[in-house]
């Protein structure tokens, strides 16, 4: 079985009618928090996300809040990779950090999060890092929407990778018979309608 079957089986990818965060119907949803339940699943995406860590090269890695942190710790302990993570604000007592865990200016940073769609919160979490000096020019996540982030990332001067692509899913999905050929076709009809550039 297929790491992205793995990842429909479990509830990660619905299929049907849901209203997104920018109020449009799509027929795919995507929602990776439920991993934190599902720790063998959660591990294996770990080590696939170190791996690509490797491949890429980095000092250390950097989850986003929320969903890219567990993740981020998934890839942190398959890959022996130390792991920093921005906060959505500061804190109003303590120490009043903008960022968690140890890191040296001029360190490469790779950014994880679950998912990509127009890119936004990848730049948003990125300020805060190369603000205190990290330098940052990549951005790995689990699957990419194919909605034009990767496009919108490169414009900001970061390059994207993930471990697949919604269309790679899909063909997964229909193959293994999960999927019906029908939905397919009106996801891969909403994907191409809604782009973001």
């Amino acid at each position: 079985m297929t790491l992205y079957q793995q990842i429909y089986d479990a509830g990660c990818i619905k299929f049907g009618e849901f209203k997104l965060k920018s109020g449009i119907i799509s027929p795919v949803y995507v929602d990776f928090r439920g991993l934190v339940s599902k720790p063998v699943l959660l591990w294996e995406i770990g080590k696939a996300l170190a791996e690509c860590a490797r491949d890429i090269g980095c000092d250390r890695i950097a989850g986003i809040p929320y969903a890219g942190i567990p993740l981020g710790v998934a890839a942190a302990l398959a890959g022996d990779i130390p792991m920093i993570y921005p906060r959505k604000e500061a804190k109003q007592y303590g120490t009043g950090k903008l960022i968690e865990g140890e890191f040296q200016p001029d360190e490469k940073v790779l950014v994880i999060d679950d998912i990509i769609t127009d890119g936004a919160s990848k730049i948003e979490a990125i300020d805060p890092l190369k603000e205190a000096g990290l330098i940052v020019t990549d951005v790995l996540v689990v699957l990419d929407r194919e909605q034009g982030g990767a496009k919108i990332l490169e414009r900001a001067g970061y390059k994207l990778h993930s471990l697949g692509k919604l269309s790679e899913v899909l063909d997964a999905l229909v193959m293994s018979g999960k999927l019906d050929a029908e939905m397919r076709a009106r996801v891969a009809d909403f994907i191409a309608a809604n782009q973001f550039d």
